[in-house]
């Protein structure tokens, strides 16, 4: 389930600071967003994949964790991820 070499490098190249910087917190928070996406729809199919579930919780803490920081540092560069990657409803 994980995204591919060339979607992760072409979110760090549009979230990152750098083509290299795939450790910037947008840069993450997007990589995360896409693998969630992709867990998501393979759920979506087999529901009682237990493991897959809990690796798709894990990784929605995580998100959620950054996001917390992210908005605690730097609200305004917050407040475009939030909807470049249309996090909101």
């Amino acid at each position: 389930m994980a995204v591919s070499k060339e979607k992760k490098a072409e979110l760090i190249k549009k979230f990152g600071k750098g083509e290299n910087d795939c450790g910037s917190t947008p840069a993450q928070i997007a990589i995360l967003t896409a693998e969630i996406n992709e867990l998501t729809e393979h759920l979506k199919t087999h529901k009682h994949d237990f493991h897959s579930k809990r690796g798709l919780l894990l990784k929605v803490g995580k998100r959620r964790s950054l996001l917390d920081y992210l908005k605690r540092n730097d609200v305004v560069s917050y407040r475009e991820l939030i909807k470049k990657l249309d996090l909101r409803k």
